[in-house]
């Protein structure tokens, strides 16, 4: 068992090593999953969007979400799956902080009034090395 430091540690190494995670939201009672670009700064977790898209409205109606990353194809995978509170950013500093050329794809610069973050708070997270038994962290 890893102590709290070590075990968030090695979450934000699984997190470092990916840019990409699959994204889930509830749509009235049923989970929407999407591939997204993430970032993060310690284990709070910052994704990218299109503020018309339907992740927004659904994220309007129930804030609770989940995020996995890690796997890699192989058994020795390290594994992430974090369960979330979202929140809906338009903070103009936070924009141009995330900002970066690959985002140019979707929109016209860190101003573009399309151009929302969602801010991702941890409640639990889930970490798995390989076939060894999952480490929980829990807010």
């Amino acid at each position: 068992m890893l102590k709290t430091e070590q075990l968030e540690e090695q979450i934000m190494k699984v997190l470092d090593a990916n840019d990409v995670c699959a994204f889930g939201t509830v749509d009235g009672n049923r989970p929407k999953i999407r591939y997204m670009v993430l970032f993060h700064e310690g284990l709070t977790v910052y994704l990218a969007t299109n503020s018309r898209t339907d992740k927004v409205d659904e994220l309007r109606e129930n804030a609770n979400v989940f995020v996995l990353t890690g796997y890699d194809g192989t058994l020795s995978s390290e594994i992430v799956q974090m369960e979330a509170t979202a929140k809906l950013c338009t903070d103009n500093h936070l924009k141009e902080k995330l900002w970066n050329d690959e985002l140019s794809r979707w929109f016209e610069g860190p101003h573009d009034p399309d151009y929302i973050v969602l801010e991702l708070n941890p409640t639990r997270i889930e970490y798995v090395k390989g076939e060894s038994e999952p480490q929980v962290w829990q807010k």
